[in-house]
């Protein structure tokens, strides 16, 4: 039975588990699916002095910080238990291109050769991990959400900012992995 966890489950499995999660979050509460907005809870929640930004009733959204903590302790039990240990499936061509930039381990989820305390310090480090983290950050409250919210639920709605919002993130997505990245690995 533990077996089933530790592979990949197939996109017409995956899929529609997450198409459900829509539908289940409106019939049963009334709720939107999404993650971003979570941070703002977490803020309001502690430090509610003077910011206009965060003064709200936060609590009315308990269930969403709940959810979090959800995915926070899945990942952890996925992560420490239910992994699989053979290095993850690569396509031979793919990784004598990443070879090309110095990206050679794959026996984890992201590449260590670049997302590793030592390279947090040096030049690619820095563009790959604080102006990359910043920069999805500054997006997600820009677009008025994420990609879960805007893509799964947004979408879902028929919303057209969703629609604009999920094409500019794919848009984006492509521009980064085969012009910038490249660069930026090259540093």
């Amino acid at each position: 039975m533990i077996e089933i966890f530790t592979q990949p489950w197939p996109w017409y499995v995956a899929g529609p588990l997450i198409g459900l999660t829509v539908p289940a979050l409106l019939i049963l509460g009334n709720k939107s699916f999404g993650i971003s907005s979570s941070l703002r809870h977490i803020c309001a929640s502690c430090a509610p002095f003077g910011i206009p930004f965060f003064q709200y009733d936060w609590k009315k959204e308990i269930w969403n910080l709940l959810f979090v903590l959800g995915i926070l302790i899945g990942g952890i039990i996925a992560g420490n238990f239910l992994a699989n240990p053979e290095p993850i499936q690569v396509n031979e061509s793919l990784k004598s291109e990443l070879a090309t930039y110095g990206i050679t381990n794959f026996n984890f989820l992201v590449p260590t050769d670049i997302f590793n305390w030592n390279n947090l310090l040096t030049l690619k480090g820095f563009f790959m991990m604080v102006i990359g983290g910043f920069l999805v950050g500054f997006g997600t409250r820009y677009a008025g959400g994420c990609t879960s919210g805007h893509a799964i639920m947004g979408l879902s709605n028929l919303q057209w900012p969703s629609l604009v919002a999920t094409i500019s993130f794919m848009v984006g997505g492509f521009i980064m992995a085969n012009f910038i990245l490249p660069f930026i690995l090259k540093i």
